[in-house]
C-alpha cells in the first residue's frame, strides 16, 4: 500500500507563488514516476505535470508551462510542484499521484495511488 500526503495548498493572489508538497510513504519512492494532476470547481481532473524516478525528465501541462516546475527529492520520498505566475485558472484541489513505472505518463489511469488533495484558490 502507498500513501501520499499532500501539503502547502492555501489562497493566493493573482501572479503570486506557492510550492506544494507529496509526502509519500509505503514503498521504496524512487521506484515510480510521480505526478500532479488538478480538478477545477465544475472540471474534469486534468494532467498538471510529471516527473521521471530519477528527476531527469519531466513533462508539462501547456496550461502550466513555462510556470510551474516539478521536481523531487528521493532521499526525502518527497515530489514538489513549484507554482510561479499564478493565475485565477489555476485554482483546484491539486492531488499528487504515484505510479509503478519509472517514466513520466500524463494519463490518469497511469497512476495507480493518489493523495486526498490540496485546495489551491487564487484570487484578488
Amino acid at each position: 500500500q502507498v500513501r501520499l500526503v499532500e501539503s502547502g495548498g492555501g489562497s493566493v493572489q493573482p501572479g503570486g507563488s506557492l510550492r506544494l508538497s507529496c509526502v509519500a510513504s509505503g514503498r521504496t519512492f524512487s521506484n515510480g514516476a510521480m505526478g500532479w494532476f488538478r480538478q477545477g470547481p465544475g472540471k474534469e481532473r486534468e494532467f498538471v505535470a510529471t516527473i521521471s524516478t530519477n528527476g531527469d525528465s519531466t513533462f508539462y501541462a501547456n496550461a502550466v508551462k513555462g510556470r510551474f516546475t516539478i521536481s523531487r527529492d528521493n532521499a526525502k520520498n518527497t515530489v514538489y510542484l513549484q507554482m510561479n505566475s499564478v493565475v485565477p485558472e489555476d485554482t483546484a484541489v491539486y492531488y499528487c499521484a504515484a505510479r509503478a513505472g519509472p517514466f513520466t505518463a500524463s494519463i490518469r489511469t497511469e497512476y495507480a495511488y493518489w493523495g486526498q488533495g490540496t485546495q489551491v484558490t487564487v484570487s484578488s
